[in-house]
């Protein structure tokens, strides 16, 4: 899923090719991806784009009179531009969502897979963009005691409390994964037992990860509008991992499997070298299952035997 440094890129790109252009034709080309019902697509055509902004892990493009277009990604959307040309490009068949046609070009969402996740809301006035806003604290804006006091607010595991747009604005899967490998903590550590000063480190963590990323992502997207937007990037420290040797210690990446997601961490720089239960795996081992990497080598060779 796109997170705060991809979104950010995108909004960029964006804003660079539509602001002060018109929206000529907006055309919906599957019914699901638009969940609003008011205004309708046809009221914002002729409209002149105000510009562009990120609203957590959403897309949004302002038009004059306080008209909204926000695009919410979800896992495999993704957007495409093309420069205006006679002929407009055609939506996709089976990937394509919406068509946004501009003066200066096309912007297209189009969503790979069979789950239809992302969306397309369509709001008036920024109170109703505002309720599309989960609330979670933009840390890039937050001093040290914002932050902790949005991690006080209720005791989560670290991996829940920065994934949650609630408590955190734009952070998903994979960036928090980077960001606790970053701080040296446990993704399953309860936020009221941390200390002052793993506090302090996360919060520098998280700053320092985003903006690494953001300016990597800047750099490699360049002037061109960015494509290569992906949840795995070979040079990630731990997240889509797995298995492979950490770069700061050499330990095999292991991961936490739930549901469409995986938590991927070091056991070495992480959590003192303890094996954290695979939902999944320790259910079916239950008693079996290893409480260390050494542990879990033994068993392997066992296994060979």
């Amino acid at each position: 899923m796109p997170e705060l440094p991809d979104v950010t890129v995108y909004v960029e790109a964006i804003e660079a090719r539509t602001s002060g252009r018109l929206l000529e034709k907006l055309l919906v080309g599957s019914p699901f991806v638009l969940r609003s019902t008011s205004p309708a697509p046809s009221d914002l055509e002729g409209r002149r784009v105000v510009g562009a902004r990120r609203m957590g892990k959403r897309v949004v493009m302002e038009l004059e009179e306080e008209r909204f277009i926000v695009i919410h990604l979800m896992i495999a959307g993704r957007l495409h531009w093309k420069d205006a040309t006679a002929a407009r490009p055609a939506l996709p068949k089976k990937r394509g969502l919406v068509r946004l046609d501009f003066s200066s070009g096309t912007l297209t969402l189009t969503e790979a897979g069979s789950k239809k996740r992302a969306s397309l809301h369509l709001v008036v006035g920024n109170d109703q963009l505002a309720a599309l806003d989960p609330g979670g604290a933009e840390v890039l804006e937050s001093s040290l005691d914002d932050f902790s006091l949005a991690l006080a607010r209720e005791n989560h595991t670290l991996k829940r409390a920065l994934t949650d747009p609630r408590v955190f604005s734009g952070i998903g899967n994979a960036y928090s994964d980077e960001i606790l490998h970053r701080a040296r903590l446990s993704p399953v550590q309860w936020t009221s037992r941390l200390r002052p000063e793993q506090v302090v480190r996360l919060y520098e963590a998280t700053r320092a990860t985003l903006l690494e990323w953001t300016e990597a992502l800047r750099r490699e997207a360049g002037d061109a509008f960015p494509e290569k937007v992906t949840a795995f990037r070979p040079n990630m420290t731990v997240h889509g991992r797995y298995g492979k040797p950490c770069p700061d210690c050499g330990t095999p990446v292991q991961r936490i499997a739930y549901a469409d997601n995986e938590t991927n961490y070091c056991p070495e720089c992480q959590t003192g070298g303890r094996l954290l239960a695979d939902r999944a795996l320790s259910r079916l081992l239950r008693g079996d299952w290893p409480r260390s990497l050494e542990e879990m080598e033994e068993r392997k060779i066992q296994l060979k035997q």
